[in-house]
């Protein structure tokens, strides 16, 4: 390891023998309560495009498909605020106040959303809750990287980020059945239901002992570990120490970190790649439903994609977070986004219906499971007294790509262009991905 990178590796407070002595029900513990919460964000995320065809029939509040993804547009635009204030925030008041904070405001946003009146006000509701749903993300990932064993990292991450996944394979099932019954607004009040567990995820989730150690709170941090069954060395608290002195106090310091010499290539790379990668998921999970319905399909069938989409995504997850731990997170990124890219591009030939659900489903596993290797990879890349706020810019510049997949979506629809170009704009978004994760710069060590 070069001399720079032994400076930054320093920053981290996090041990190897204690994080590999974390008691494994504490660890599934953090997981399970982090991927219920990832789930309720991945339910949010997906829901407009499920009752995006139905809202376009019924020709809501009277507006055209453009307007309607620049509507949808709104909560990424939330997002992207979220991500980089509330990223940053959780680096400074804690990782857990942080999560009940996000999942309170936009579980409430939901139920707002549902009973809005008028196109401003929707959109207003969507905005408000995607400033909780921006911050999400990097806090719930820097609780699972910071609470898994070194080795397990990668799959652990990927079994937590499973349930965005799964919150949409929630929704879109949930659609077959609501919204002929009783409506989009329905699938809004349903999202607003994890408000309910807020008290009981206060009462289970821990706090990020490295956080409480970067603040120099080393006696709270002792007695958090012990309640936990985490044993404290003697030499812990003095590495503890160490690490403070030189770790980045503040929020100018924590970003200041991100463009230093030895990390600027790597910090705008990894905002290239997230900002790729987002415009084709959330582009995807816009307006696949109705791509595929002017394709031919009929609304079942076309949510019946999305719900293929986003159930591929759950297992491909797991699959990508074991190859990233044997293989490498850069590697198994690059060849995934390949793959999305080359799905989504072949979609465009109109392919028969078994090669269809194939090609969507491969869509879903290079585009929403390889994002969540990217969290996972970003947020060991860089040092722990900087990673909530790593993840959390990134994220944000990456939402820029997510605002643009709706409204990008809608263009091309509206424009009338051939239908095979909408498949070929997305299909570009992941080969410039994979480009860019190709050249992030290698680390002979990922931060602990």
């Amino acid at each position: 390891m070069n001399p720079s990178m032994q400076a930054s590796a320093k920053l981290a407070p996090a041990r190897p023998e204690q994080v590999d002595a974390i008691p494994a029900a504490v660890t599934r513990r953090v997981i399970a309560i982090c991927l219920f919460v990832i789930l309720a964000e991945g339910y949010d995320v997906a829901i407009y495009g499920v009752v995006l065809p139905a809202m376009i029939e019924g020709k809501i509040w009277g507006l055209s498909p453009l307007q309607l993804g620049v509507i949808g547009s709104y909560a990424l635009f939330g997002m992207l605020l979220g991500a980089m204030l509330v990223g940053t925030v959780s680096d400074i008041v804690g990782r857990k106040k942080t999560l009940l904070s996000c999942l309170a405001l936009f579980s409430i946003t939901m139920a707002m959303a549902a009973m809005a009146d008028s196109a401003a006000e929707f959109g207003l509701y969507r905005f408000i809750g995607g400033l909780g749903l921006g911050g999400i993300i990097p806090t719930a990932s820097a609780l699972t990287i910071e609470y898994s064993p070194l080795r397990r990292r990668s799959f652990n991450y990927a079994v937590m980020f499973s349930g965005y996944a799964l919150g949409g394979v929630l929704v879109a099932l949930l659609s077959l059945w609501v919204l002929p019954e009783s409506g989009w607004r329905a699938l809004f009040m349903i999202g607003a239901l994890p408000l309910v567990a807020v008290p009981l995820i206060a009462i289970w989730l821990p706090e990020s002992i490295d956080f409480l150690r970067n603040k120099q709170r080393h006696q709270q941090a002792d007695a958090l570990a012990a309640s936990l069954g985490i044993p404290v060395t003697p030499a812990a608290p003095q590495a503890a120490n160490g690490a403070s002195k030189s770790a980045p106090r503040g929020v100018f310091a924590a970003v200041g970190l991100l463009f230093q010499r030895d990390n600027l290539r790597a910090t705008l790379l990894f905002w290239l790649a997230f900002f790729m990668g987002l415009l084709l998921i959330y582009g995807l999970n816009t307006w696949l439903p109705q791509l595929m319905r002017k394709s031919g399909y009929p609304l079942g069938s076309s949510l019946a994609l999305m719900l293929s989409l986003n159930l591929t995504a759950v297992v491909g997850a797991l699959i990508a977070g074991a190859a990233a731990d044997r293989w490498g997170s850069r590697r198994v990124i690059v060849v995934s986004y390949l793959l999305a890219a080359a799905s989504v591009a072949l979609l465009s030939l109109r392919p028969d219906v078994v090669w269809t659900y194939a090609l969507v489903g491969v869509a879903g596993f290079g585009s929403i499971s390889t994002t969540l290797i990217m969290n996972a990879y970003i947020s060991r890349y860089f040092p722990a007294a900087a990673r909530g706020t790593a993840l959390g810019w990134a994220l944000g510049f990456g939402r820029l790509g997510a605002i643009s997949g709706p409204i990008v979506g809608g263009w091309l629809l509206q424009s009338g262009i051939s239908l095979s170009w909408c498949f070929y704009v997305f299909a570009l978004a992941g080969l410039l991905a994979a480009v860019a994760v190709f050249f992030i710069p290698p680390r002979d060590e990922l931060h602990t």
